[in-house]
């Protein structure tokens, strides 16, 4: 598996509004089922060890998590095949798991920090909330879904199929899962962006047009609590889809948010439809130690619903998150500068801004 170059010339695909896309990255469920041992790379007792001595190493440093660089994580044989994967999540089929990180044998810190840097070969890491957490915690901590300021990652709800927002590489640890349900699902956007186009054209300059995104609370200063930003993004001959229903609806509490017409609300329903459609679905019950990474550009996510074991708190539904910004990566257009914070450079874009210093939470209870 050849290494990701840190830099390279980002050529365009020829993608246009109004024509279907032929791309890795359009694929059905059906061919990725038939193609499992593509995009699912189980690591090797050489690995493993590798793993575990950079781990040592790092600890050895006695740095924070969030201090501690590529340096401090050697992987002379694993890295190369990290940033491989990583080039088929931004330029093949946009997504990539890999199982067989040993958590079961690690602490939570452990899993934290090996976490941490096999991350720094995919990416610079960013902020996922305005508190300058550089790692999330997926975890049930009791929060209320039907607030509009909660993210459904700290609850057991289910999440309707979106992608994550400032981040072009949203990666996931499973450390450990659910007594019942739980479930990740994921489609690619580009094959909702043909279906879309050869079922209802009429909805593609819908979806290609201003839609208005809620912050959820999360307000950089001098910003409104909302921004515009379209599903369907061209620019430089690459479709990037932006899309997270439950936002465009909370959008609509701003009284200065135009009101969403009966053609954004059939666009909706007919881009989930599609995305949650059988044929285009993928789902996965992700076990300890599994890795799930997922190009925000191309793909689409999910989480069914879940049930915790209330008697033990051990074997609570846990995932680790992090956004990642890699250094090759497609352009994105003027559109995603809210969203993106302002910056576009590949590299170093994304996250939310944070009003305290970053760092990583070793807990879900200190997000």
């Amino acid at each position: 598996m050849p290494p990701l170059p840190e830099t390279a010339a980002v050529e365009g695909l020829g993608q246009e509004l109004g024509k279907p896309i032929d791309h890795p990255s359009a694929w059905t469920a059906d061919d990725m089922k038939r193609r499992q041992s593509e995009w699912v790379y189980l690591l090797t007792a050489d690995d493993v060890a590798e793993l575990e001595a950079a781990l040592a190493h790092a600890e050895a440093t006695g740095k924070a998590v969030e201090d501690v660089v590529l340096e401090d994580f050697p992987l002379p044989s694993l890295g190369p095949k990290l940033r491989g994967l990583l080039r088929e999540v931004t330029h093949g089929r946009g997504f990539q798991l890999l199982s067989g990180v040993p958590v079961d044998r690690w602490s939570q810190q452990q899993s934290i920090l090996a976490y941490w840097g096999m991350g720094l070969y995919w990416g610079k890491v960013r902020s996922i909330n305005k508190q300058g957490h550089l790692l999330g915690h997926i975890k049930d901590i009791g929060q209320d879904p039907n607030r509009p300021d909660t993210r459904l990652y700290a609850t057991s709800a289910a999440q309707p199929i979106h992608n994550d927002g400032p981040a072009d590489v949203v990666t996931l640890l499973c450390l450990t899962p659910a007594k019942q349900g739980g479930a990740s699902h994921w489609s690619s956007s580009i094959t909702v962006y043909n279906e879309i186009l050869r079922r209802r054209p009429d909805l593609v300059p819908v979806l290609a047009g201003p839609w208005h995104f809620d912050r959820k609370g999360e307000i950089p200063p001098g910003k409104q609590p909302f921004f515009e930003i379209p599903v369907l993004n061209f620019h430089k001959g690459y479709l990037s889809v932006n899309f997270s229903s439950n936002y465009y609806i909370l959008s609509q509490r701003h009284n200065e948010v135009p009101r969403l017409t009966p053609a954004h609300l059939e666009a909706i329903k007919v881009f989930e439809e599609v995305a949650w459609s059988d044929a285009l679905r993928l789902d996965w019950n992700l076990r300890p130690g599994d890795v799930q990474l997922l190009s925000n550009h191309t793909c689409l996510h999910s989480r069914e619903g879940f049930v915790d074991d209330p008697q033990d708190p051990s074997k609570q539904r846990h995932l680790l998150r992090l956004w990642l910004s890699p250094p090759e990566e497609r352009p994105l257009p003027d559109a995603y500068k809210e969203i993106m914070g302002g910056d576009l450079t590949p590299g170093n874009r994304g996250g939310i801004l944070a009003d305290r210093p970053l760092h990583v939470p070793l807990t879900a209870h200190a997000q």
